[in-house]
């Protein structure tokens, strides 16, 4: 989880960080992004399911939900595939009304 944190303030130091639904929450403008220590995975939740799409063409093997990651901490966290995920979520935006 530290290493996830680490990275996702790496691509937003000025990111707003705060506690959304009792887990560390990262936002930039309307995009967010959340870490959370669940019992057998860390997972990383976006702010929408399209953030995922390229992911999990990426990494079919990695279990996802509808808007999020499970990353098994026993296991090498592929850093440059989440990458576009945080991006993409991050930097998303909602239309103009």
């Amino acid at each position: 989880m530290d290493e996830l944190h680490t990275f996702i303030m790496k691509l937003y130091p000025d990111a707003d960080t705060g506690l959304s639904w009792g887990m560390p929450t990262y936002r930039s403008g309307d995009g967010w992004v959340s870490i959370a220590n669940q019992k057998r995975y860390i997972s990383l939740y976006t702010c929408g399911a399209e953030h995922l799409a390229a992911f999990r063409k990426l990494q079919p093997g990695v279990r996802t939900g509808k808007g999020c990651i499970n990353l098994k901490p026993t296991e090498p966290l592929p850093l440059a595939d989440p990458e576009s995920v945080i991006r993409s979520a991050m930097e998303m935006r909602k239309p103009a009304k």
